[in-house]
């Protein structure tokens, strides 16, 4: 009798103690996967760096199309036949417009790319210094503002406890605020000279148009 409940006793105490290790084994299981939870990335930003992205977006937007659009410079409608029409940094529109040189009898309708072949009699007049210089920073300002946008996306994807985070940080304050230097040396340049009297035809009848009010913006 004695052998029967000591075996039950044994039993029971081994059953009892692979319980307890089954148990454990679940605690330990939930224990590390909450512990992984809490080291996993977090996501979210600060209201700052949210604005800072709004912000970005924006810039990327309004410089695009200030880039692309040919309204920089525009007659303002008051002429019946202006023979200038309008510019931007990369189109120029036309309206029997010649050489005031008078070296050449061709005159120019429509509009072209400002580096269109047929232009290279006017070159000196369409692209004086002070609108390469325009073009040159401009550009410049989109081509950092693009790898800007890169660094940004990097950004919303980069964990706070990143060892690289405050890298990221930096390089991206930095490459945006050195293509806004860029974009603000391009429409201060044109601004002094865009409408000036020593460029366009009938400049008293030239505005500075929309596109280049983006730019700024």
């Amino acid at each position: 009798m004695a052998l029967k409940v000591n075996a039950f006793l044994a039993t029971w105490s081994a059953a009892k103690a692979l319980k307890i290790l089954h148990l454990n084994r679940h605690l330990l299981i939930t224990y590390f996967i909450q512990n992984k939870l809490k080291q996993l990335p977090r996501m979210g930003k600060t209201r700052n760096g949210k604005a800072a992205v709004i912000c970005t977006v924006l810039a990327f937007v309004f410089i695009i199309i200030a880039f692309t659009t040919p309204n920089w410079l525009e007659t303002d409608g008051k002429l019946e036949n202006p023979k200038f029409i309008r510019i931007g940094l990369w189109q120029v529109c036309f309206q029997g417009f010649e050489d005031p040189h008078h070296l050449y009898d061709t005159k120019f309708y429509g509009c072209w790319w400002v580096f269109e072949e047929e232009y290279y009699i006017i070159h000196d007049i369409l692209l004086p210094d002070f609108f390469v210089a325009t073009q040159f920073f401009f550009t410049l300002c989109l081509t950092l503002l693009l790898i800007g946008g890169f660094l940004t996306a990097l950004y919303m994807c980069c964990s706070q406890r990143h060892d690289k985070y405050q890298l990221l940080l930096w390089t991206t304050g930095g490459n945006l605020l050195l293509g806004g230097i860029c974009g603000i040396i391009a429409v201060i340049i044109f601004g002094a000279r865009g409408d000036g009297r020593d460029w366009m035809p009938n400049w008293e009848h030239n505005d500075i148009s929309w596109s280049y009010a983006l730019a700024v913006i």
